[in-house]
C-alpha cells in the first residue's frame, strides 16, 4: 500500500476495481479465446492500465514506480530460490541422483501402494527441506519416473506429489512461506504450526485414503515388466549408479534440519552435485556450468526417458521468474492506485462474525492468488491487511495465518498461471488442470477451515487484558483503522 493513498483519497469501489477488471479480462480473453495462458503480457498491460488510472487520480510516475520496487521486493527471496532449483534439479540429473532414485524405486513401490507411498515420500522430503519445489523438482521427478515404469497415470502421481510436497512445505519451520505468514500476521512461528494443524491433519488423512482407494484399481494390473527392464537398462547404460550419487539430497537435508538458509543450501546442493557429476559420471566443468545454466538435456534413445530427464537450469526458470516480475509489478500498481485500500475497506463491513471473519479471509487470499499469481504477494497483503479486523473481532491472529496458508500456501499449485501451479506443471510435464482434482490435500484443506469456522471450533478468541482490547478497538474502528494498520 502506498505511504502517500490516505482514506479520503482512495477511489471508489467501481474505479478501484476498473484496471483490476480490465486486466482480468485480458487474461481471461487470452486463455478462453485463444486458447493459450501465458499471462505475463497481459499483466504488462495491466501495468499501462493501471498507471492510466493513477495519471487521472494525480499520482506520479515517481510514487508508481516506488510502489512496484517495494512489492518486488518481497518476490526476490522467491526468485533467487527459484534459479538454484533449477540449477539444483540439472546437476542432480547429471550427476545420476535422480537416475538413480527411478532406478532403486521401481522395485521397492507396488502399484497399489505407489500413489500413497508418493504422497508419504513427498512431505516428509518436503518437511525436512522446507521447500515443496525443491521436493517436486528432485523426489518429485524420480517419483514420477516410477510411476510411469509402474503404469501409473502421470495425473495421479502429479496429484499425489503435490499434496504430499506442499504440505510438507505448509507445515515446515524451514519454509520461507511457513515463517513469512506469521511474520505478516502478527503471530509466533509455532503457534501458527499448531494451528494448521486443525486443518491440514485431517485433509492430509482423507488424502491418503483416497489414494489407497485409487491405488487399489490398479493392484492387480499387471506391470510391464520387460519395460520396466528396459527403463532400468537405458539409465544402467548411461549413467553410474551409486549410494555415492545420494549424498547431495542427504547433505540439502541435513542443513535445511540444521536451519541453514534456504537459498544456500540449494545452490550448495546444487553445486555438490555438479562435483559428483566430474568425479564420478565423467563431466567436466563446463558441462557442469552449462547444466547448471541451461539445464540437462537427455540423449537416452528413450523418447519417454529424455522427456523426463531432460530438466532444470536456471534458464528454465526464467517464465516463472519474469512471471513473478510482472505479476508484483501489477500489485505494487494496484496499491500506488489505491485499488487495494479500496478492496479491504469494503471486506472489512463484511467480516462481523467467527464465520464470515474465516470465508472473507478465505475468499480475499484466493482471489488475489488468482489474480496476482505469486505466492509471496498473495500470503503478505491478506495478512497484513486483515489482521486488525481478527484483532477487533478479538480473534487470535493465528487463524488468520492459518486461512492465509491454506488458501495461498495449498492453492497455489493448482492454478495454472500461478506462480506454484506454473512450476509443478513445467518441472512434471503435466498441465495443471489434470492433477489439480487430484491433489486432495491441497483443496481439502481450506474446506475444512471454513467447516471449523462454521461449527465453531479450532478458531480460538484471544485473551488479553480489557485496556489491551481497548487499544486494539480504537486502533481498527475507524473508517479503514484496519487497512492503516496494514502494510507500511
Amino acid at each position: 500500500m502506498s505511504d502517500n493513498v490516505r482514506v479520503g483519497a482512495i477511489p471508489s469501489l467501481p474505479m478501484a476495481l476498473a484496471p483490476l477488471l480490465l486486466t482480468v479480462a485480458l487474461l481471461m480473453t487470452q486463455f478462453f479465446v485463444f486458447g493459450d495462458f501465458t499471462p505475463h503480457i497481459p499483466l504488462a498491460c495491466g501495468i499501462l492500465i493501471c498507471a492510466f488510472f493513477a495519471r487521472l487520480r494525480g499520482i506520479p510516475w515517481t510514487r508508481m514506480e516506488a510502489s512496484m520496487l517495494k512489492v518486488i521486493k518481497l518476490g526476490l527471496p522467491a526468485i533467487l530460490i527459484l534459479l538454484a532449483v533449477g540449477m539444483l534439479i540439472g546437476t542432480w540429473i547429471l550427476a545420476g541422483t535422480v537416475p538413480t532414485l527411478i532406478y532403486y524405486g521401481i522395485n521397492l513401490v507396488s502399484p497399489g501402494w505407489f500413489l500413497v507411498a508418493t504422497c508419504l515420500i513427498s512431505s516428509l522430503i518436503s518437511l525436512a527441506v522446507g521447500t515443496s519445489w525443491g521436493t517436486v523438482g528432485t523426489v518429485g521427478l524420480a517419483l514420477m519416473g516410477i510411476g510411469h515404469g509402474l503404469g501409473i497415470p502421470v495425473y495421479l502421481t502429479a496429484g499425489a506429489l503435490v499434496s504430499g510436497a506442499f504440505f510438507g512445505d505448509k507445515m515446515s519451520p524451514l519454509s520461507d512461506t511457513t515463517n513469512l505468514t506469521p511474520a505478516v500476521c502478527e503471530t509466533d512461528l509455532w503457534t501458527h504450526i499448531k494451528s494448521m494443524m486443525a486443518t491440514t491433519v485431517p485433509a492430509m488423512t482423507l488424502a491418503l485414503l483416497a489414494y489407497a482407494w485409487l491405488g487399489a484399481g490398479y493392484a492387480d494390473q499387471l506391470i510391464d515388466v520387460g519395460g520396466i527392464d528396459t527403463l532400468r537398462r537405458t539409465l544402467a547404460e548411461h549413467f553410474t549408479l551409486s549410494w555415492i550419487t545420494l549424498i547431495p539430497p542427504v547433505v540439502v537435508i541435513s542443513l535445511s534440519m540444521a536451519r541453514f538458509p534456504p537459498f544456500p543450501t540449494i545452490f550448495g546442493g546444487a553445486a555438490l552435485g555438479g562435483v559428483i557429476a566430474i568425479l564420478l559420471q565423467g563431466s567436466d566443468v563446463q558441462a557442469v556450468f552449462d547444466v547448471m545454466q541451461n539445464g540437462y538435456v537427455a540423449d537416452t534413445g528413450s523418447a519417454a526417458m529424455d522427456t523426463l530427464l531432460s530438466k532444470g537450469g536456471a534458464m528454465s526458470m526464467t517464465w516463472v521468474v519474469t512471471l513473478t516480475l510482472f505479476a508484483l509489478g501489477f500489485t505494487g500498481m494496484l496499491e500506488a492506485y489505491g485499488t487495494i485500500d479500496a478492496i479491504m475497506l469494503h471486506l472489512a463491513k463484511l467480516m462481523r462474525g467467527r464465520f464470515s471473519m474465516v470465508l472473507t479471509s478465505s475468499v480475499t487470499t484466493a482471489s488475489v492468488g488468482t489474480v496476482v499469481g505469486d505466492v509471496y504477494t498473495t500470503l503478505v497483503l491478506p495478512g497484513r491487511l486483515l489482521h486488525g479486523q481478527y484483532q477487533q473481532l478479538g480473534y487470535r491472529t493465528s487463524v488468520l495465518s492459518r486461512t492465509i496458508e491454506d488458501n495461498g500456501t495449498l492453492l497455489s499449485p493448482l492454478i495454472p498461471w500461478n506462480m506454484g501451479g506454473s512450476f509443478v506443471a513445467a518441472t512434471t510435464g503435466v498441465p495443471t488442470l489434470l492433477y489439480a482434482p487430484f491433489a486432495f490435500a491441497c483443496w481439502l484443506s481450506p474446506l475444512f477451515g471454513l467447516l471449523w469456522a462454521l461449527l465453531g471450533r479450532f478458531v480460538p478468541r484471544e485473551t488479553t487484558t480489557a485496556d489491551g482490547a481497548a487499544d486494539v478497538g480504537r486502533m481498527s474502528s475507524s473508517p479503514g483503522g484496519a487497512v492503516r494498520a496494514g502494510v507500511t
